[in-house]
């Protein structure tokens, strides 16, 4: 686990405060299941592997807590919480909401040339990671293709709204590959959603951002039955067809 952990530290700007660079490598290795739902977390042993004082990963962890990924609990320590799947849901409601407004816009509207141009790049790059299985890179890869959609038709707010919510969403399209949803759905997903905005047609952009964000709902009954310990509340099938309707 150090190993990989000194490996996602090394990749974060060296010029950025500890505290944040903290954060960011914590807060993957939530989203990557180096740090597993239940697992304790020791102040001092973060502290010792980052070669850092224990002060910025207590600010760490405050920041954990308020993204509802880890829970502090008095007098016995500190915990990486379990998946919610009520909190999953609730986190690809405000997603769809909000990315099905901005792909639509994007049709309407138009992407710049550049934007289009990086919008085919990421998904060339993203289709380099299916031969070797590189689903950290993939992942790193879709949040940039997301990202640029909401950038380009300038929505920069509603970019940072996603990005508050989709750290339970990430957690379990994570567990999902490469089992339940192969890189190969999500990369063809993305690409008609591409295909749509060029051809100027809403309709079509929206309903590929839908599919593509109900993925979840598909993995998730499966990612329940095959990985129970992982997850704080059971009731998938009702909860499913909740988000569905």
């Amino acid at each position: 686990m150090n190993t990989t952990l000194q490996a996602l530290w090394s990749d974060t700007p060296v010029g950025d405060p500890v505290r944040q660079r903290l954060y960011r490598v914590l807060r993957e290795s939530i989203i990557q299941m180096v740090l597993v739902p239940g697992q304790a977390l020791s102040e001092k042993e973060l502290a010792d592997t980052f070669a850092v004082s224990r002060q910025p990963v207590r600010e760490a962890f405050i920041r954990l807590s308020e993204a509802g990924l880890v829970e502090v609990r008095p007098q016995r320590g500190t915990f990486v919480v379990k998946i919610s799947q009520q909190a999953v849901l609730e986190a690809r409601f405000v997603r769809e909401a909000i990315e099905l407004a901005v792909v639509r816009l994007a049709a309407t509207k138009g992407l710049t040339a550049d934007t289009l141009a990086e919008l085919h790049d990421l998904l060339e790059r993203q289709r380099r990671c299916i031969a070797p299985h590189d689903h950290a890179r993939f992942y790193r890869l879709d949040e940039a293709f997301h990202r640029t959609l909401a950038l380009g038709v300038y929505q920069q707010a509603a970019w940072k709204v996603v990005e508050g919510v989709r750290a339970q969403f990430d957690r379990v399209r994570y567990l999902s590959v490469p089992d339940s949803t192969p890189i190969e759905t999500l990369i063809d997903q993305h690409a008609h959603i591409v295909a749509a905005i060029e051809h100027g047609d809403a309709d079509a952009a929206g309903l590929a951002m839908q599919a593509h964000l109900r993925e979840v709902l598909i993995s998730l009954p499966d990612l329940v039955r095959r990985y129970p310990d992982m997850f704080e509340d059971q009731q998938t099938q009702s909860l499913i067809e909740e988000a569905s309707s």
